[in-house]
């Protein structure tokens, strides 16, 4: 099953390919980055791959409008939100999704599983998110807010290690780094709550 990673952005405006494929190949000089469907100046599917061809990833871009596939991904992101935890990143995570107007869909292929490879993906996903009011979806893992921190609880139940946590209290955002693999940390993050030994930063 094919596994994505995505930029989910408020502005409709899209970045030029040509500034897209001048970061990749200055930021990542064994990379390239090329128009798969579309034109330069409407791109609509970008390959990332090797100089020797090794594919990467399929980056799609869906405006999101009635009746467009980008609104049919967001209606499945939030189909998939309906039994996640906890309730105050959910129910804010509802309200940013309605005001998406662009999904940046990363389709990861094999190339995307080496070290280099990776990092010239997470180079231009990072390249889109940065350009503001945008979140990050990641399929298995769930979602963050604006800054970067996850901000609700999509895990498989044996994932373990750091990772920088978010919630919601207040109408402020509370961020921290927790071990995912706790059962006290998981608990607390899935009630909305910071893990009572954790110290959060008050975004």
């Amino acid at each position: 099953m094919a596994y994505y990673t995505r930029v989910l952005s408020k502005d409709e405006e899209f970045p030029a390919f040509e500034g897209l494929a001048t970061l990749v190949s200055a930021d990542h000089p064994d990379y390239k980055l090329t128009v798969e469907e579309g034109t330069e100046e409407e791109w609509e599917t970008l390959l990332l791959s090797s100089l020797d061809d090794v594919e990467v990833a399929l980056v799609e871009r869906a405006p999101v409008f009635d009746g467009s596939n980008g609104q049919d991904q967001i209606a499945d992101l939030l189909e998939d939100l309906e039994d996640c935890k906890p309730t105050s990143g959910v129910q804010w995570l509802e309200d940013y999704l309605d005001s998406v107007k662009t999904v940046y869909a990363f389709q990861h292929l094999q190339g995307s599983e080496l070290a280099d490879g990776g990092n010239a993906l997470h180079g231009l996903r990072s390249a889109l998110w940065e350009r503001g009011e945008a979140i990050i979806q990641a399929d298995g893992e769930g979602f963050t807010n604006e800054e970067g921190y996850h901000i609700v609880w999509q895990f498989s139940d044996s994932v373990s290690g750091p990772w920088n946590m978010g919630v919601l209290k207040d109408g402020a955002w509370h961020h921290f780094k927790m071990d995912l693999g706790d059962p006290d940390h998981r608990a607390a993050f899935r009630k909305g709550e910071v893990p009572a030994d954790l110290t959060s930063i008050l975004a």
